[in-house]
């Protein structure tokens, strides 16, 4: 574990890559903000935690790592991982990425309560992006979190219409059986009763890709959900390569701003 300013850099127990800012407050009462970062900009930890830093929350904030990405890169690193997006992304790394990260949370959260004295009645609130939405979202569904609210960015919320509308500038995308498993378990449309009971706040930008705009609109009206907007704001919340801390973009700073409401009016 290594600390570095204001935030906390380890892994816990089960392999689970964090970096962990401290709240002002009390740190057995004050909430816990978990939070997964997307596969776009900013990809790691430390760069959403620079893009969404919930600066004016008072709580505890941890940054998971995903999955195959930032320190658990496979070993071919992104060679390895763009073969595996060029042979079947939905089965080789979508859905291996997006049940890893739900599976392995239950632990790492209770290593992480060990480690800094969250209390056990603390309350927790999920932040994702994209795919750190989509754990988000499943966390939800599994009821393992028992969070009291949560924020989606740019938010994969159906993995089929996504993969369909950017397959043909790759040549065209064949279901395997992997892929389509996947997709099935990625469509929060078709699993919005999973969702309901938790308040939930959605941010995607409108010059995203229209299949992901599309999935935000008909999910946050499926399932009551805070829906906003961004102009001017496409999927990714930091610039290329977004894997180090960088400079806050105007729209990162507006969803920022709109997680922070959200989060303040709930917790």
């Amino acid at each position: 574990m290594k600390e570095n300013n204001d935030t906390i850099i380890g892994t816990t127990a089960n392999g689970v890559s964090y970096l962990v800012v401290p709240p002002r407050g009390d740190a057995a009462s004050v909430p816990v903000v978990i939070a997964w970062h997307l596969l776009d900009p900013p990809r790691t930890e430390a760069a959403f935690r620079a893009a969404i830093s919930l600066d004016g929350l008072d709580a505890w904030k941890v940054y998971l790592g995903l999955p195959m990405s930032g320190s658990r890169t496979p070993a071919g690193g992104q060679d390895e991982m763009m073969a595996k997006l060029g042979t079947d992304a939905p089965g080789l790394v979508h859905g291996p990425i997006h049940s890893a990260a739900a599976d392995e949370f239950p632990a790492a959260l209770e290593d992480l309560r060990s480690r800094f004295g969250f209390g056990a009645d603390a309350t927790v609130a999920l932040v994702g992006g994209s795919m750190g939405a989509a754990v988000a979202a499943e966390i939800i569904a599994r009821g393992t979190s028992g969070a009291a609210a949560a924020v989606l960015l740019s938010p994969l919320l159906q993995l089929r219409p996504m993969i369909d509308a950017v397959a043909p500038q790759f040549g065209g995308y064949e279901w395997t059986p992997e892929g389509a498993e996947a997709a099935e378990r990625l469509d929060y449309l078709a699993r919005a009763g999973e969702l309901s009971g938790v308040p939930i706040r959605i941010v995607v930008g409108a010059d995203d890709l229209q299949a992901i705009v599309q999935s935000a609109r008909e999910v946050a009206e499926a399932t009551g959900a805070d829906l906003h907007v961004i102009d001017g704001m496409a999927h990714a919340l930091a610039e290329e390569p977004g894997l180090e801390p960088a400079a806050q973009t105007e729209q990162a700073r507006e969803a920022d701003a709109l997680a922070v409401e959200w989060l303040a009016a709930h917790l």
